[in-house]
């Protein structure tokens, strides 16, 4: 029977804003001298919440785990387009939003709701000839993407106060929620752009069983030892 390292396995890591996903990965395998350390999706530099790292054998599940489906909650802003569809980026157009109630809102959310194509935003990590859109974008090259197959369980807000809307999503991977963001803002014909991010159910994981950043750079080998989820309870 294969041998493991009690350091095979994954790391659940509530990222802050700030830090991209691989300076996360890259603090870990420096701090803990840990050869193989990878992550189990992107999250934007200033996203926060669940962030699976994968330790040792561990990177070997990466794929199985980034195809999990995915929770996110978090903040749009109606009335301002962005290039990059969020806080991000630069200011594209500016509308007055139009009178819209929470249920009116929800309505239109109901609509991204099912099976649809997506197409990924320029700025995204996706590669055209082995480089990454992003990389594109910033030099002002737009280039041809290849809409994908999505589905959204669940797309609802919770609160409503102009011109900013509370939601959740519930959604498959490789979903960018700030596309559904612009999508709706365009819907309501005023344009949006997503403003804040918070990703808390990744699979069968929960960002509340999840450790900061900050706090898991603190621990001890032993420490961390006991916070690692094994690898085969990850199977």
């Amino acid at each position: 029977m294969l041998e493991f390292d009690p350091f095979d396995g994954a790391l659940l890591i509530d990222k802050p804003s700030g830090p991209t996903s691989h300076d996360v990965v890259d603090a870990i395998r420096r701090q803990f001298q840990i050869k193989k350390v990878g992550h189990c999706g992107t999250l934007d530099p200033n996203a926060t919440g669940l962030l699976i790292i994968v330790l040792g054998r561990g990177t070997k599940l990466s794929e199985r785990l980034m195809s999990s489906d995915k929770v996110y909650e978090g903040t749009i802003k109606f009335g301002e387009t962005t290039g990059s569809y969020d806080a991000d980026g630069e200011l594209v157009s500016s509308l007055p939003v139009p009178p819209m109630t929470l249920a009116e809102l929800n309505e239109m959310a109901t609509t991204f709701v099912g099976d649809q194509m997506q197409m990924p935003p320029m700025v995204s990590a996706i590669k055209k000839d082995g480089v990454p859109l992003y990389k594109l974008a910033r030099k002002g090259i737009e280039v041809e993407r290849q809409a994908r197959l999505i589905h959204v369980y669940n797309f609802r807000f919770s609160d409503y106060n102009e011109p900013i809307g509370h939601f959740r999503v519930a959604c498959t991977k490789g979903t960018y929620v700030r596309s559904l963001a612009h999508d709706l803002g365009q819907k309501a014909g005023c344009g949006a752009h997503l403003a804040t991010l918070r990703r808390t159910v990744s699979g069968k994981f929960d960002v509340a069983n999840a450790i900061t950043f900050e706090d898991s750079l603190a621990l001890s080998n032993g420490e961390l030892e006991k916070r690692i989820i094994p690898f085969l309870k990850l199977t």
